[in-house]
């Protein structure tokens, strides 16, 4: 990998490059491009410059598109927390500018741990994994900093079974999803999981909310051990 001139993106000449490039974020974009003068190309230039927490780069090198089964132009966003790729053929896209791009970036962005609001909901909904572990607390606060950190370190060993959802309770927008199970903002923080598939849910008994704790709610779902138990309510603080 290396880069071409200041305005250009960096160029993946095989798939070894291509993986360690995939390897070194959370959420990755790549054009699989014929060259420069390919349609979409410099959208996606100004696009990278104003998503700059993505790393962006191009692949011109047809034998490396073959090995992510693509066979045409086409924009990739690969993300780790659900081992999703994610593909814009640019021949079926009706309208290619930066602003779609930048759209298309934005809504698909899922990171280990992710924050919700009306952009990323439409990611973390789409996404095949239906299962979120829902961490609801108030940004300012210490413990939304903590919870940040501790649990996005231990999404990782949740790949593909949980996306790991952060809902700041301090916002007004955000009470539907409080209120969902059953909480307000003075009861935060607080940890629960839905379960997209059943549209079930349940709340991490209060207590210390420590990644050992976490960890053990979430193997707890994925034995079925939740299962028979009582959900969250949606009138008050429900315990599991």
């Amino acid at each position: 990998m290396c880069p071409l001139s200041e305005d250009a993106l960096p160029r993946l000449f095989d798939t070894q490059a291509a993986e360690a490039f995939i390897d070194s974020a959370e959420v990755v974009v790549i054009g699989f491009l014929e060259g420069e003068e390919s349609r979409g190309y410099q959208e996606l230039v100004e696009a990278a410059k104003r998503v700059s927490s993505v790393p962006v780069a191009v692949c011109t090198v047809k034998e490396v598109w073959a090995d992510y089964n693509l066979s045409s132009d086409t924009i990739t966003l690969f993300r780790k927390a659900d081992n999703r790729q994610e593909n814009l053929v640019t021949a079926k896209a009706n309208k290619l500018e930066a602003d779609g791009l930048v759209n298309f970036i934005t809504v698909n962005e899922i990171r280990y741990i992710t924050e919700y609001n009306q952009v990323t909901a439409v990611g973390l909904f789409n996404s095949e994994v239906k299962t979120h572990l829902v961490v609801f607390a108030n940004r300012g606060t210490k413990e939304y900093t903590e919870l940040n950190d501790q649990l996005g370190a231990l999404a990782p060993e949740f790949t593909g079974k949980f996306l790991f959802v952060l809902i700041n309770g301090a916002v007004k927008s955000n009470e539907k999803s409080l209120s969902y199970f059953g909480l307000k903002s003075k009861d935060l923080p607080r940890v629960g999981i839905y379960d997209g598939n059943s549209d079930m849910k349940w709340l991490l008994p209060e207590g210390e909310i420590s990644p050992e704790r976490v960890r053990d709610f979430c193997q707890s779902f994925l034995k079925g051990e939740l299962k028979e138990v009582k959900q969250a309510e949606a009138q008050a603080k429900t315990e599991l």
